[in-house]
């Protein structure tokens, strides 16, 4: 019994750990404005959301211009690059001494 106990309790803390690390997913909806192999674009509010999509990509029902959409998506990094906080300071250079 307590042998089980012990399985299922490490099970849970895997589960959570993994559940812990996915990547947060966020929706946006709105009509289609443009659709291509690789984008869509969907109008909320005022604004233009233009999301890629790829093969990958599921798609439910009838996509096409004008379909009221919900798109579910990742914000991921596609590149880092890591900025010094501070140049470091050249040394001044000494003027000419007076004789």
């Amino acid at each position: 019994m307590k042998r089980v106990l012990a399985i299922c309790c490490g099970l849970l803390f895997l589960a959570s750990a993994a559940f812990a690390a996915a990547v947060k997913t966020y929706q946006v909806t709105g009509p289609v404005l443009e659709l291509t192999d690789d984008k869509i674009a969907v109008q909320k509010g005022k604004d233009r959301w233009e999301l890629a999509r790829n093969q990958d990509t599921k798609v439910t029902g009838d996509l096409k211009v004008g379909a009221k959409v919900t798109i579910q998506y990742r914000m991921i990094a596609t590149e880092v690059e890591v900025k010094d906080a501070k140049k470091k300071e050249e040394p001044k250079k000494e003027g000419k001494k007076k004789k």
